[in-house]
């Protein structure tokens, strides 16, 4: 596994793409379970809280709990919006609009694992909001394809997926919400997470960068845009 950070309080690593962050299914691996094992293999108690999510096919960074104290303040950072939590993501199609704030409701289906946008009246909408700006296209590609930094307001099921297919920019390699082929992965990855320590009160930063091919062709522009990855 590639951890980033531990101490006796949290874990930070990154979950791969392809790996869930927790599952109910018997057999199948999920970074809880991993974290578990990790935990009991050095002698310690194989608590791993989890505090946030990403999706089965995104990679990304994710801190756990080792701890109940540390996961409880931790997850009440993440209710009250403290946590800071920025995406670089390939989208296909023209940007309508090349930067700006998201807005969207959002409904999910439990049984079908499945999120649509819904009128804001809606009963069993949430609000959704994220701001976005397309760092580089490529024009050679068909469909185009743009390299874009998301910063997440909220966090809602499938979000970044929902909103940018509805707003005409779905993710490379989305076969859900987008028709995206999945062979050079999800062009997805949680590369920044900052929160406040649990117990100094530190700030925390952590970044990384997408390691799945779809991203390969942006890669000096990665490299160029240093303050998104910088630790």
């Amino acid at each position: 596994m590639n951890i980033l950070y531990e101490d006796t309080d949290v874990v930070v690593c990154v979950k791969p793409a392809g790996i869930a962050s927790q599952t109910k299914n018997s057999g199948q691996q999920d970074m809880v379970s991993l974290l578990c094992n990790y935990r009991h293999d050095k002698g310690e108690e194989p608590y791993i809280g989890l505090v946030h999510r990403l999706d089965q096919p995104v990679e990304g960074i994710v801190v756990f709990g080792k701890h109940t104290r540390s996961t409880a303040a931790l997850s009440r950072q993440l209710q009250q919006g403290s946590f800071s939590k920025v995406y670089l993501a390939v989208t296909e199609g023209v940007m309508p609009v090349r930067e700006g704030k998201l807005e969207d409701y959002l409904k999910k289906d439990g049984r079908k694992n499945h999120t649509i946008v819904v009128k804001k009246g809606d009963p069993q909408a949430k609000k959704a909001e994220l701001m976005y700006q397309a760092l580089k296209t490529d024009e050679e590609c068909d469909p185009v394809q743009n390299l874009v930094r998301i910063q997440l307001l909220t966090g809602r099921h499938h979000q970044i997926r929902v909103q940018m297919a509805h707003f005409g920019a779905p993710l490379a390699g989305d076969k859900k919400y987008g028709k995206g082929d999945t062979k050079s992965g999800l062009g997805l990855c949680a590369c920044e997470l900052e929160f406040v320590h649990p117990a100094n009160q530190k700030k925390m930063k952590f970044s990384i960068a997408p390691s799945q091919p779809v991203f390969e062709k942006f890669g000096s522009i990665i490299i160029g845009h240093s303050h998104i990855l910088s630790v």
